[in-house]
């Protein structure tokens, strides 16, 4: 077992480190709508900024979860966050569209060396019955880093312009790199009940990974889980400045309690109400992500309905819808700890990120400025217009972009049905595994 003063001191560095992920990945979402302005670009351009950072961090993630199960992962976490901390730097320097593209793609390649190797060592860190408590204090870095990124990049916006907003994201992740290699790396399955150490079921990782129904079902959730949650991050800024008129300090400062400050009640509830629930069925976990986001399909449906100008009653129905989808991190990702054996665990993360950022995170920002652009034009022709220059279209992205939006509640019943597909056959499966590793333990 591991000692407690070593666990916490990584977790608290590991919480760090993903505080800065989700900082450095945010700022497009909060500084997006003068990067849009400056380079003439439609909502799609603007969405597939959020895709070029999300597609290559998808394709390094499978081999880096790779490495994360072979060698030591405070040396994969330490190079990963150094690198992308100086490409946030270099985005600032960005003269045009495809020059900011090509760095977003640098800062994907950093950052995906994240969550295989920090989600790994806290599997081998915490116990099982631990395991959602701890996963929950490391993804509350989730909506602190997006807290943070939207008020401190949009004031800095504000004041000095976007650019200056990556230059100051830079120092705190070098910090980071420097305080991973202090971390005291533990065995695999050193907090296991039956520690099966280095060992593993025979055959292809990928195959043994993807054979899981359960894990099937996670990763299909996990590609509808971050349409949603990108789509917001990359648009709830620009949708608060067009549509209820706010400037980018004030709608920032929303979008920083909506997306980033309510997640943090969301995260901590889910992890605690699911390990909870576990001790009583086995699925509890399960069933309590798929509860969580099936109340936050009609809260997110009037948030979107609420009268332009209405930016508190946006605010509370849009903070509690957000809130509740992030049990999701809390209770899915925790589930995969116990169903995936710990030697496979780093590639387990990977084959699953792949597919969500993949099929999810890079789709949600464009396919969502793909809907707002052609909503955008419909009313435009309705209007009357007939040139459909970036100019002309201005007036009507509001409207635009609002009806787009309404996709994300659509695929939050979908998203519904497969968490509570997963919640049936996750049960055996745990016990499944559990018999393996009291087999293969050395202790019997």
């Amino acid at each position: 077992m591991v000692e407690r003063k070593t666990a916490w001191y990584a977790l608290i560095v590991l919480f760090a480190i993903n505080t800065m992920n989700f900082f450095d990945r945010q700022i497009l979402g909060a500084v997006g709508e003068p990067i849009r302005r400056e380079f003439g670009l439609s909502d799609s351009s603007l969405g597939l900024l959020g895709t070029a950072f999300t597609l290559l961090y998808a394709f390094v993630g499978i081999p880096l979860g790779r490495l994360a199960d072979r060698v030591g992962r405070k040396s994969i976490l330490s190079a990963g966050v150094f690198v992308w901390s100086l490409l946030t730097v270099g985005s600032g320097l960005a003269q045009s569209f495809w020059q900011i593209f090509a760095l977003r793609l640098g800062v994907g390649v950093g950052e995906a060396s994240c969550a295989p190797a920090a989600t790994s060592l806290i599997g081998d860190l915490f116990p099982a019955s631990w395991r959602a408590k701890a996963l929950a204090i490391f993804m509350l870095g989730l909506p602190v880093g997006v807290a943070l990124s939207f008020a401190v990049s949009g004031t800095i916006a504000k004041e000095y312009g976007w650019r200056a907003a990556f230059f100051v994201a830079g120092i705190p992740g070098l910090l980071c790199a420097i305080a991973v290699l202090f971390i005291r790396e533990p065995k695999r399955g050193a907090a296991e009940v039956h520690n099966i150490g280095e060992q593993k079921r025979e055959g292809s990782p990928y195959l043994l990974i993807l054979r899981s129904p359960t894990m099937r079902w996670i990763i299909l959730s996990g590609a509808l889980h971050n349409f949603n949650m990108y789509a917001i991050g990359a648009f709830i800024t620009p949708f608060l400045m067009r549509y209820h008129g706010l400037d980018i300090q004030q709608a920032n400062f929303v979008s920083m309690i909506v997306y980033g400050v309510m997640g943090a009640p969301g995260l901590l509830l889910g992890g605690f109400i699911g390990d909870a629930v576990m001790k009583k069925r086995t699925n509890g976990r399960m069933l309590v992500g798929a509860f969580a986001i099936l109340l936050s399909v009609p809260t997110i449906y009037f948030a979107l309905g609420v009268p332009k100008g209405s930016t508190t009653t946006f605010l509370i129905l849009m903070g509690a819808a957000c809130a509740l989808m992030y049990f999701y991190y809390s209770t899915v990702y925790s589930t995969i700890q116990d169903i995936i054996e710990p030697s496979l665990r780093g590639t387990a993360m990977a084959v699953y990120f792949f597919a969500m950022y993949v099929l999810g995170a890079s789709l949600g920002p464009y396919g969502t400025g793909l809907l707002s652009d052609f909503f955008t034009k419909r009313s435009a022709a309705a209007a009357g217009v007939v040139e459909l220059s970036q100019t002309a279209l201005e007036p009507f992205r509001a409207d635009g972009l609002h009806t787009a939006m309404y996709i994300i509640p659509v695929l939050g019943v979908v998203l519904t049905i497969v968490l509570f597909a997963a919640s049936r056959t996750v049960t055996k499966e745990i016990e499944r595994m559990q018999e393996w590793m009291q087999k293969n333990s050395p202790l019997g």
